[in-house]
C-alpha cells in the first residue's frame, strides 16, 4: 500500500506540473485548453468547465492537455482541419507556440530545481575540507596499498596536493600508470606505489583508486542555496545527457533502463525511508522527465518542438496528414518503449 500510494503521489505530481506549464502558457496566449487529461486516451471520467475538460484517462503512464488547433497525444484530426481560428494554437505566432511546447519541461526543471533548493536551504550542503580521506572502498587500489579513512594524502608523483580537486585530477588523468601516493596517516608520513584502475567518469575514460573525500554537513542561507542546487541540477544533468548518449551510441543496453515498476519500487522504498527522501526521489524524476521530454521523438515535446523548427525554417505548415502519421507512429514506438522498460523492470532485476 505504501508503494502504491508513494507512485501515485509522485507521478501525479510529475504529470500535473508538467501539463499545468502547456496549461498556464496556452492560457496566457489566448489559446484555448479543450482537455486536461492525467493518462492517456482514452477518457475515463472528468468534469467540464468553461472550454476545458478536466479527466482521468485510461493509460496512466503520462498526461496532456489538449490544446485547441494541435495535433496531440489524442490523434484527433478534426481538431486541425479548417482555417486557423483566432482561438487556435495554429494560428499564434511562431515564438508563442514554442513556449507553450517548452512550458512543460521548463515546469518540470524548475520543480526538481526548487525541491533541491529547499534541500540545500533546510538540509544543508556537503563541504570538502583539503584532500582527507572519507571513505576507501574494499577490494580497490587505495585499500590494498593501505589508506584508510582519516588519512590525508598530501602528494602524487612528487606534486604537492592540497585540494580534493588536484588529487582527483592527477588520479583520473592516470589510468592504468602507476603513481608514487604520500599520506599522513596519523603523525606518521607514508607512501605506497599505486596504480589506478580504469574506469569511466561522465563517459570519459579515467583512473580510480576507491577513494572518497570526507566532507561534512553546512547550513548555507537562501541565495547560497539557489547556487548549489543550480550546480548540482546540472551535474545530475550532465549524467543523464552521458547516459542518454551512451544508450543511442549502443555503448549500454536497452536492459538498463527502468520503466513503471521500477519507479513504483524506488518510490515505495523511499518513501519508507520518510518524506524527504521521497521528495528527492520526486526531483530527481523531474529532472528526467523534463530532459527526456524534449528529445526529438514524435508524442514527446521535442517532437513538436522538431516539427515547430521545421515550420519556421520552410515558413509553411506541415499538412495534417503527414502530422497525424508522425504521432500515430511515435505512440506506438511509445507503447513499445513502455512494454520493454517494464519487462526489463520485471525479469532483469
Amino acid at each position: 500500500m505504501i508503494t502504491l500510494l508513494a507512485t501515485i503521489f509522485v507521478l501525479s505530481v510529475l504529470v500535473f506540473v508538467h501539463e499545468l506549464g502547456h496549461f498556464l502558457s496556452a492560457k496566457a496566449f489566448g489559446i484555448r485548453v479543450e482537455r486536461f487529461s492525467m493518462g492517456y486516451p482514452p477518457r475515463l471520467f472528468g468534469k467540464r468547465r468553461g472550454d476545458t475538460d478536466y479527466c482521468i484517462s485510461a493509460i496512466p503512464f503520462g498526461g496532456y492537455v489538449k490544446i485547441a488547433g494541435m495535433v496531440d497525444e489524442s490523434l484527433d484530426a478534426k481538431a486541425v482541419q479548417g482555417p486557423p481560428q483566432p482561438w487556435e494554437f495554429r494560428s499564434k505566432p511562431w515564438l508563442q507556440r514554442l513556449i507553450v511546447v517548452l512550458a512543460g519541461s521548463l515546469m518540470n526543471l524548475l520543480l526538481a530545481y526548487f525541491i533541491m533548493t529547499g534541500f540545500a536551504r533546510f538540509q544543508g550542503v556537503g563541504r570538502i575540507s583539503g584532500t582527507t580521506i572519507g571513505v576507501v572502498t574494499e577490494g580497490r587500489p587505495a585499500a590494498a596499498a593501505g589508506l584508510k579513512p582519516g588519512d590525508r594524502i598530501t602528494a602524487v608523483d612528487g606534486d604537492s596536493v592540497a585540494t580534493w580537486e588536484e588529487l582527483t585530477s592527477l588520479i583520473h588523468s592516470a589510468p592504468g600508470r602507476t603513481l608514487k601516493i604520500e599520506w599522513m596517516s596519523g603523525d606518521s608520513l607514508r607512501a605506497a606505489l599505486i596504480t589506478p584502475a580504469r574506469d569511466t567518469l561522465d563517459g570519459r575514460p579515467v583512473g580510480l583508486i576507491g577513494i572518497q573525500a570526507k566532507s561534512e554537513v553546512v547550513k548555507i542561507g537562501w541565495p547560497a542555496a539557489f547556487v548549489e542546487s543550480a550546480k548540482y541540477c546540472w551535474h545530475i544533468t550532465r549524467l543523464i545527457s552521458v547516459s542518454l548518449f551512451r544508450l543511442i551510441t549502443g555503448q549500454d543496453s536497452l536492459k538498463t533502463l527502468g520503466g513503471p515498476v521500477k519507479i513504483a519500487q524506488l518510490a515505495g522504498d523511499s518513501a519508507r525511508q520518510g518524506m524527504g527522501s521521497l521528495f528527492y526521489l520526486m526531483a530527481l524524476l523531474s529532472l528526467n522527465l523534463g530532459l527526456l521530454n524534449l528529445l526529438p521523438f514524435p508524442v514527446l515535446d521535442g517532437g513538436h518542438i522538431l516539427i515547430l523548427c521545421i515550420e519556421g525554417i520552410v515558413r509553411k505548415e506541415i499538412p495534417v496528414r503527414a502530422k497525424m502519421i508522425i504521432q500515430q507512429a511515435g505512440m506506438v514506438l511509445l507503447i513499445g518503449l513502455i512494454l520493454l522498460v517494464t519487462y526489463n523492470d520485471i525479469f532483469n532485476r
